[in-house]
């Protein structure tokens, strides 16, 4: 056991314990946005940053992988740690502002604009998809390619993957794809699940098959109606409006 002082309060953790691990313990909330239980620890996000040491020696540091340390200071919400966190939601609402998971956590800092240039990126680099496919599902059918701005997320060569069990674990734990459906471009990659799928609702019988745990996206449902046998009031030609009103 080690001890350690966290927002002034003196604490014994167990060593190798993170600093979001004992925070997290004792009750003093770090968001994250990368970061998963279950999953190895990645730090890409940098939104659980906390401050550490005292003075001009002090600095910020990724809760999520440094490790507690014997007499170590930790400050989890110091002003430079919550300026820090606004401008990291700041730039992830302009690269990927249609994900939820991004506008809660900006709606819960009081971040109601953002300063910089707008984008709509697919992929926020979070690296989610890829632990989820190596860690848990055991497939490793997609992973990082390239390097700093063409760094991408998805298959080998861009081609199917024989390992891939369409399980959806990549797509689940995505915070860019939470939102919005996740097939309306199949020839575009937008993350590991979209990389490695052409739409399997247009290859075969919707959800045949399919050993996918979440919900049918839009993209299948709107598919599914439009397959229905036609009655009588139908005509030929039907849109996708009319079979999102035959959803509802």
């Amino acid at each position: 056991m080690i001890t350690l002082n966290i927002n002034g309060l003196s604490v014994s953790v167990e060593k190798g314990t993170t600093l979001l691990e004992v925070s997290r313990f004792y009750g003093f909330p770090i968001p994250t946005l990368c970061h998963m239980e279950g999953l190895s620890p990645y730090g890409a996000c940098r939104l659980c940053v906390v401050e550490i040491g005292e003075g001009p020696r002090a600095k910020l540091v990724t809760s999520c992988t440094y490790p507690a340390e014997e007499g170590l200071k930790v400050r989890t919400s110091s002003a430079r740690v919550v300026r820090a966190r606004k401008v990291i939601l700041e730039l992830l609402l302009a690269s990927c502002p249609q994900s939820k998971v991004i506008q809660d956590l900006a709606s819960a800092h009081n971040i109601r604009r953002q300063r910089f240039r707008q984008e709509h990126e697919d992929c926020i680099m979070c690296g989610l998809c890829v632990r989820m496919c190596e860690e848990q599902m055991m497939a490793k059918a997609i992973g990082f390619r390239g390097r700093g701005e063409t760094r991408t997320i998805g298959t080998p060569f861009d081609i199917r993957s024989e390992v891939c069990r369409l399980c959806g674990g990549c797509i689940y734990v995505c915070p860019a794809c939470q939102l919005r459906c996740t097939y309306t471009d199949p020839d575009k990659a937008i993350c590991g699940g979209c990389a490695n799928l052409s739409p399997p609702c247009l290859e075969k019988e919707p959800f045949e098959d399919m050993m996918c745990y979440m919900e049918p996206c839009v993209a299948c449902e709107i598919t599914a109606a439009s397959k229905k046998p036609e009655t009588g009031r139908e005509k030929e030609g039907k849109g996708a409006g009319d079979a999102i009103e035959d959803i509802l």
